[in-house]
Parts: C-alpha cells; structure tokens; sequence
C-alpha cells in the first residue's frame, strides 16, 4: 500500500544500492479540524487529514511534491528543512526569499534532489504558519549507512509545543507596544507524535533506532528512556561517533538519531518521559525553573501487562551536545575567509514594536523576494543595497566562512542555517559573554548541525564553505522571534546566480499575489541602486499569511475573503 498522497513511490532496501528513483506526492493543504491533546482547534493539514504524511525517499532520489492551495483564506509554501537544495536554490521554500508566497487557489511543484540521507522534516516557511500544523516528517534513507546492521527496526518521533490559539491572533497579541518585555506565546501543551499513539512496540531481542523530530514553535524538549541508554548516531542529518546518553535536549528544528537496546532484563513495559523546557536557562534555578507540560509514553514489551509506571527525573542534566564528534574525524575547515559577528538582542521599531535584532537591526520582508533580486540585477547583485533591510551578508564562491552568534539575551535561542550543516567549533556554557575573537581551543572533529541551540549571554562559532549558491537564511528557529525579525540572509555566490530562470508556476504564484519578481528589493528594473520605495519600517498591523486577493484578482479558484 503507498504512503498517503503519494502517486509513485520506489523504494531501495536498505541493503542494496539500486538506481536513484522519483518520489512524487500531490497534495491539497487544506483547513481541518483536530483534537490531538483534546482541545478541538482548526489545524492546516494535508488531504483533508492531519497530522500530516510522512515524505520518504532514498539517497540521491528525485522528490517532487505538487502543493494546491486549498485554505482560502491564507497563503502557503514548503520548507523542506535539512535539505541542502544543492542546485535547487529555488525549491528552498521560505517565502519572500526564494518564492513568493502561494496564494489560494494556486499550485507549485517542488523538485530536488535529496543528495544527503537523514533525518529530516519539512513544513510551511510563511508567515508565521507552521505552528496551525504544516509540518511532517522527511526521511531520507542510506543504502551505505555507517550504522547498517547495528539495529533491527526504525521508529519515527515527533515532538512539539501545542497552541489552542491559531498562530495569526498569537502573533498580533504579541507585536503590541505594551509587549515591553518581548514575552513569546507560551504553549498550552505538549504533543507527541502530534498526539497519535507515541507507544513503541519493543522486542528485548531488537535494538531500534529513534528518529527524533522537534516540530516546535518555541520549546526545547527534555527526553529520558528510564533505565534505557540511547546512543546517539546523527545529529540533524550528520552522523556521529557513537555517544551513549541518559539524557537529551532537543531544540525547536532539531533532531537526533539515536539507538535503543533490548535486554534480557526487560520483561515489563517502561515508561519514558518528554518535558517541555519553556525556561529561559533552566540550568538557572534562580529563574524559577518549571516543567508544566510533560508527556509519558512507554516501551511495550507486553501490551497485556499494566502501563501506569511513571518515569521520573528528579534534574534534567542532559548531555552536551556541541562536544559530540563528526563520523569522518574531519577537522575545522581552516582559513575562513570571511566572519559574519551576529550580535542577537530584542530591540524596538521607530513605532515602538518591540523587534528582535541582529546588530541593531530587524529583518523586514521587501516586495521582491530576495532570490530573483540575485537573479535580476545584474552585476548589482553582489551590492548587499539592492536586497533591502533582510540583513543580508555576500559571500564568495567556496569561502570557508565564519559565523558568530553573540546570544545577549538572557534565554537559550535556536539558530538554523538554510543550505547548508555548519562545523559547530564552539558553544560555551551560559553567562560565557561574548566571543572575545579568538580563535583557539575549537573542537577537533567539530559536530555538523543545520541548528544549534546558543546559551543565555553566551555565543556559538560556526563554520561552513560557500560551495552552495543561492540565498540562505539564518535565522532563530524559535517561529515567534523569526517573525520579530530575528534573521539574516547569506547571498551566497550571486554572480552564480545571475539570469538564473524560475518555473513558471513560481512565476504564476507572484502574479496571483500581485507580487513584483524583477528588481531590487522594490522592484526596480531600471536603477538596481535605487533604494526609494523599499520597505523600511516593519508594518504596525500584523497580517501573517491572511490572503487578501489584489482587486483584479478576486476570481481566483478557492478564494475566499
């Protein structure tokens, strides 16, 4: 039987390598309604079905996933997260950056190639949308998996922060001038593998391997296996040398493959245990540290044996992940070539919004979305004035580059990188300060992430090559933040990306939307310089993905005010 919505599927055993294969999925999203912790919400799903199907595929498969907009009343697109988009720069997904986003009524295909296995997941990059529910998870699977032969069966994981309230309303009671301490929504929940059955079936004969997803708008998650050690294999798609941990935290966007072993001694069903971690520094006990949302499930050895222990932690300590090791033993890549220094503080808006900033300044959506800048302007393209106010940063082709984040707010922030898994050479305990420029005493066989999780009032180094042209974001993955503005652009190679061509169904969306696709980030096509009418100051009244057909365009298929 195929997989929800997908049209054809080849798959590859994992012990043979065959020819690379299409994976191709047509999918309505669409408005449903759920219940996944017993409160009944609307959610966006896919099919009319939510929670949403899992994308699965094989190392260096073709995916291409047919999006119709069926909401009616919001725009939409994809971000398939992890995935490098290595000659795809369009298939990124994140609208207002590599897209515009898809009206109602309106279609886009997406098609890449998955070139790196892992764990992954993808979900709507729009707008403040992903936590009403668009996400899922992305598979890709490794005939050559270093770990191949070391577990029996593998188990897909989800876990997230849960809203009563639809993202849109959330983010208006937010950005509000009383808003002066920059509080986020705080959720009203935990959920699961989005509230389904999260028991595993577990044969003390077999050994598993977990792949954990955190589909998080705002919290980390705490995960403990009672007396079972997981043994932690990949890191965000990157394997690692085998790391035996009690404990795990998981950041928004994060994930981790890890193995679980049977043992003769397992003959009753043991509970683990998930906590949500909706404090500022919970190693800071004079924070008030709390953990109000948690979440038992259990590893069934016997489904007729009682099910009612609860796992306990009496302190999460859980391991360091930035001292986790590279598969390969690969060092720091050397000579950079260039630093990026992202200073990371709240900050307010000339109308006293409050805003998140990256070197005092916020990041504001332009008309024209950044990649056909890139691919419209000409030799201007390497002049960071003709993108606007997306704090973008222009990079070399194949500079190794160097990113500080300078975290000087007094919580922990996920930062994720599009396009690219960075070397995390450093990532100091909290109250650390601020990089002091030099650079020494890094990791040896630094960790690859595409997120990593920086402590209060510390920093994080991190180190990638510009061998992947296009416009990538960094940004904090905490999607509350993102939309105060908390992200830059790398414009990566643009004299790569000059004259580069779209489909025409990306095309059509812009036209849909009434959105300019040629130009500056006004769109301009005559002086590429020319900086009168960008946008300069964030709108005072949040909108979000809520559609509002240009005039001319109120007969589209599907819209509704």
């Amino acid at each position: 039987m195929l997989p929800s919505g997908v049209s054809s599927f080849a798959f590859l055993s994992l012990a043979a390598i065959a020819k690379a294969a299409t994976v191709s999925y047509n999918w309505d999203v669409t408005w449903v309604w759920a219940s996944p912790d017993g409160f009944g919400r609307p959610v966006i799903g896919i099919n009319g079905q939510w929670p949403c199907p899992k994308i699965e595929a094989n190392l260096n498969d073709t995916v291409i996933v047919n999006l119709n907009n069926q909401l009616g009343n919001q725009t939409s697109g994809l971000h398939f997260h992890g995935i490098n988009q290595v000659n795809s720069p369009e298939m990124d997904g994140p609208s207002g950056v590599t897209q515009c986003p898809v009206p109602p009524g309106s279609s886009v295909q997406y098609q890449f190639t998955v070139d790196t296995p892992g764990t992954f997941w993808y979900h709507s990059h729009n707008l403040g949308q992903y936590p009403d529910g668009l996400r899922g998870p992305l598979i890709v699977h490794n005939p050559n998996d270093p770990y191949a032969g070391q577990y029996d069966e593998e188990v897909v994981m989800t876990v997230s922060d849960w809203y009563h309230t639809q993202s849109l309303d959330l983010m208006r009671n937010m950005l509000v001038t009383t808003n002066t301490r920059f509080i986020p929504p705080f959720p009203d929940a935990i959920l699961v593998n989005e509230g389904q059955n999260a028991n595993i079936a577990f044969n003390k004969s077999k050994t598993y391997r977990i792949r954990l997803i955190n589909f998080s708008a705002l919290a980390s998650a705490m995960i403990h296996f009672d007396s079972h050690t997981m043994h932690v294999i990949a890191t965000d798609a990157g394997y690692i040398q085998k790391e035996s941990s009690y404990q795990l935290r998981i950041s928004a966007a994060q994930r981790y493959d890890f193995l679980l072993q049977g043992s003769t001694r397992d003959n009753r069903n043991y509970p683990y245990l998930f906590s949500l971690d909706t404090n500022r520094d919970f190693k800071n006990a004079s924070l008030g540290v709390t953990w109000p949302h948690n979440y038992t499930g259990y590893l069934v050895t016997d489904s007729s044996k009682p099910m009612n222990t609860i796992d306990q932690v009496s302190e999460w300590k859980p391991q360091d992940d930035s001292h986790f090791k590279n598969y390969e033993g690969q060092g720091p890549l050397a000579n950079y070539a260039q630093l990026i220094k992202l200073d990371f503080k709240f900050c307010r808006d000339v109308n006293g919004y409050p805003r998140a900033c990256f070197n005092n300044l916020t990041y504001i959506d332009q008309k024209v979305p950044t990649l056909y800048t890139a691919a419209t302007t000409n030799d201007s393209n390497t002049n960071p004035v003709v993108y606007g106010q997306v704090n973008p940063f222009v990079v070399k082709y194949n500079d190794v580059i160097q990113i500080v984040v300078n975290n000087l707010d007094a919580a922990s922030h996920p930062f994720h990188l599009h396009g690219h898994h960075f070397q995390v050479l450093d990532r100091p305990k909290s109250g650390t300060g601020t990089w002091p420029g030099r650079d020494t005493n890094y990791a040896k066989t630094p960790v690859r992430r595409d997120t990593i999780n920086v402590n209060p009032h510390s920093y994080a180094v991190l180190r990638f090559k510009a061998d992947n042209p296009g416009t990538w974001l960094f940004h904090c993955h905490i999607e509350w933040h993102v939309e105060m503005g908390l992200t830059a652009t790398i414009i990566e190679a643009p004299e790569k990306l000059q004259g580069m061509t779209f489909p025409a169904d990306h095309i059509q969306a812009c036209k849909a939307g009434g959105i300019p696709y040629q130009g500056n980030a006004a769109g301009n096509t005559q002086n590429f310089t020319d900086t009168s009418g960008f946008i300069t100051v964030p709108p005072t009244t949040y909108e979000g993905a809520q559609y509002t057909a240009p005039a001319n365009k109120r007969n589209i298929p599907g819209w509704s005010p």
